[in-house]
């Protein structure tokens, strides 16, 4: 499972949430959990098995290319396939770490999030004469016609 695989971003999740990443997804299902800790730890995970993929492809490109290997075992058709699977593994992979990288950046301070936050809420009233109030545009409302 990705949780139990190391990602890049993991020394940057420690140091704005406090703990290591494996008492964050502990901390992560607790009633009181904070939603950007989920969020960056669901991204996390998709990071991790990225890399994952990342390493699998470039490991078995560097054994395909190994100089000992026999030249008849090379095949133009399968580094062709390694490398645009590559390609979009290195894709999804930078896009989790900008997405994580935004929401870590973007996120309230720890002190922050804990606390409610209150908002005074305005209330306006008005009230139109019906003829004037516009017809709903919803599909299927019919618009009043004007005399």
């Amino acid at each position: 499972m990705s949780r139990d695989k190391a990602s890049t971003m993991d020394a940057h999740l420690q140091k704005v949430f406090g703990n290591p990443v494996p008492e964050l997804y502990e901390a992560a299902v607790g009633h009181d959990a904070s939603p950007a800790l989920a969020r960056a730890l669901e991204l996390r995970s998709f990071l991790a098995l990225t890399e994952e993929q990342v390493a699998r492809v470039r490991d078995r490109v560097h054994a395909d290319m190994d100089p000992d290997r026999d030249m008849g075992e090379l095949s133009a058709d399968k580094l062709r396939f390694d490398a645009q699977w590559l390609e979009a593994a290195l894709e999804a992979r930078a896009g989790y770490r900008c997405a994580l990288g935004e929401l870590l950046r973007t996120m309230p301070p720890t002190a922050q999030q804990a606390r409610p936050v209150r908002t005074a809420q305005v209330r306006a009233t008005a009230t139109l004469h019906p003829s004037a109030a516009p017809a709903p545009t919803c599909s299927g409302a019919a618009r009043a016609r004007r005399p």
